[in-house]
């Protein structure tokens, strides 16, 4: 029995098909093109979509789309907050940047050692080590530690080149919220100060200042973490940078890093919540 030829079965198809082409999408009602476009990533909205047309241009530019991005995303509670205290927003802005409730404090944990810092020293310097203890919310859970020395480090927040606008902080204010946890080594005490500055486009001028140097933490210590915090809030006019500085040492001047341990340095710009 020889190979079996296999057959091929012929289909005839018409010479030409008609492809009938995709809906314009600037004919749909603005309610539904804004809801599809509210899927669209914020800088692909901007960058992008913004540019097809007038159209889009305008309903980009309008506060649904933004809400109805915000309104689905948790994270953005307090962006929605800060639509209702401050109606002339700049939704483009607002929407790619992200300013409100996120930390503007880089690398706050030493994730990337001592990147973005500003690190002042006497003898010897800082050291990032893993925590001791679990810190809930940081987003690494590593610590800066201080030597026998007082060392100290800095970090410096331009508002306006985060997101912010000088209508914003000079009219309606929204709080300013600042927080750092510290603590020690349960075998050595320790010293810690903070002092965080509201800045005017000089970034010299203190328009407002929270200073505060709390007891020292005795040896042999639980070596729990305590939080420190503080809100600016009705500052004036004029703030343009916040200035955070921390400092630490051990109490016992032993040689190495056995003073302070701070992590998960945070500023905040939002507004407090509205009543019900």
């Amino acid at each position: 029995m020889g190979p079996v030829k296999s057959k091929r079965i012929s289909v005839d198809l018409p010479c030409k098909m008609e492809i009938q082409p995709m809906e314009d999408l600037k004919l749909l009602p603005d309610e539904l093109l804004e809801l599809i476009l509210s899927w669209v990533p914020s800088r692909t909205l901007v960058r992008r979509c913004r540019l097809v047309c007038r159209k889009w241009r305008d309903l980009i530019d309008r506060p649904t789309i933004w809400k109805l991005q915000w309104e689905r995303d948790p994270s953005k509670k307090a962006t929605l907050e800060a639509a209702k205290h401050c109606p002339p927003m700049d939704w483009c802005r607002v929407g790619v940047l992200q300013p409100f409730g996120r930390n503007l404090i880089k690398n706050p944990c030493g994730k990337e050692q001592f990147r973005h810092w500003e690190v002042q020293h006497g003898g010897d310097k800082w050291k990032v080590e893993d925590n001791r203890g679990h810190v809930e919310g940081a987003e690494a859970q590593s610590c800066f530690v201080s030597s026998f020395l007082w060392c100290a480090k800095s970090q410096v927040i331009d508002l306006l080149k985060e997101g912010f606008w000088e209508e914003l902080l000079d009219t309606y204010q929204p709080d300013i919220f600042i927080s750092d946890w510290w603590c020690a080594r349960e075998d050595c005490g320790y010293i810690y100060k903070i002092q965080v500055s509201l800045l005017a486009a000089d970034r010299t001028s203190v328009i407002a200042i929270f200073a505060v140097e709390p007891d020292p933490i005795p040896r042999w210590n639980d070596s729990k973490y305590q939080q420190i915090s503080h809100v600016f809030r009705n500052y004036g006019p004029g703030v343009r940078y916040v200035y955070f500085k921390h400092a630490g040492r051990d109490s016992q001047y032993w040689a190495g890093h056995y003073g302070a341990r701070v992590t998960n340095s945070t500023v905040l710009v939002e507004f407090s919540p509205e009543p019900p």
